[in-house]
């Protein structure tokens, strides 16, 4: 497997993003619960079926676009045409020296978008991201190598992982998180996400409000074509709620800002993601 990756990983964009369409129609159809899953979710948002399909082989592409945003040597930039839109923010943001959240929904080029801000802002203020280690050890240590990046620090989703995020906040610096992650069981609360409840985490409304610190949207476009990238940041179309509103209340305008987001290049999301599972132990909606 490292030498297939390794050589996937110097093939171009165009090629890996082509193959990986072929790939993500593969798994949708030789995968009736994946394809079910992914139908069901991308109805409730109310996707065309053409928009649907395009999503199929958008999955795929973000799957085999990963051997080249991971494998590149760590010195080296992301190396693809990329550019922002909303940089001003970003840079705004981080004058307020009082450190910075930033939210990536399962859109797009999710992993190149924490690639992308340290190569940007990271000198100035590096960024800690929480992840989730996968299950198998070989694409745990991918994962692990592929995501240390200069100004690139990561936390797991475990407790010592939000206490090295919260640290990182209090030093003025940036954490970037997954809002709509299905968190583990008491991490979450059941608020609706494109109208059905899903099992939503706490955790971003909370460094936020424990921290005072600020808060953005930042997602990455992948161009068709294999033409690189554009780096989006966004503020939150509406205000946290003060923590005394409770974590429903928060939870639900993330997850609403999060749908405002995804609807702006639908095909991109991920809509096989199993966002509306029960974690073990969970109470159920």
């Amino acid at each position: 497997m490292p030498i297939l990756l390794r050589w996937l990983s110097r093939r171009s964009l165009r090629f890996l993003h082509a193959l990986g369409g072929a790939l993500g129609w593969a798994g949708y159809l030789l995968s009736p619960s994946y394809r079910r899953r992914l139908d069901q979710n991308a109805a409730l948002a109310g996707l065309s079926t053409a928009e649907r399909r395009a999503s199929v082989a958008d999955a795929g592409a973000l799957v085999m676009e990963l051997p080249r945003v991971w494998l590149r040597p760590v010195d080296q930039a992301i190396g693809e045409p990329l550019r922002w839109e909303g940089e001003a923010l970003i840079a705004d943001l981080l004058e307020r020296d009082r450190g910075l959240v930033l939210l990536t929904p399962h859109l797009g080029s999710f992993e190149v978008s924490a690639q992308a801000y340290a190569e940007r802002f990271g000198a100035r203020q590096p960024m800690t991201v929480l992840y989730r280690p996968a299950r198998q050890a070989w694409l745990r240590d991918l994962e692990q190598r592929g995501r240390a990046r200069p100004a690139i620090s990561t936390a797991p989703a475990t407790l010592a992982g939000v206490r090295l995020m919260l640290r990182a906040l209090k030093r003025g610096e940036t954490v970037g998180l997954l809002p709509d992650q299905v968190p583990p069981q008491g991490q979450g609360v059941w608020v609706p996400f494109f109208g059905r409840p899903a099992y939503t985490m706490t955790l971003a409304a909370r460094l936020v409000q424990q921290t005072g610190a600020a808060v953005a949207i930042l997602w990455t476009e992948r161009l068709a074509g294999g033409a690189g990238y554009v780096v989006r940041a966004l503020p939150l179309p509406e205000a946290l709620p003060a923590q005394a509103e409770g974590d429903a209340a928060a939870a639900l305008a993330i997850n609403r800002a999060m749908e405002a987001t995804i609807r702006k290049r639908p095909t991109q999301y991920l809509w096989g993601y199993h966002r509306y599972k029960t974690p073990r132990g969970a109470p159920t909606a």
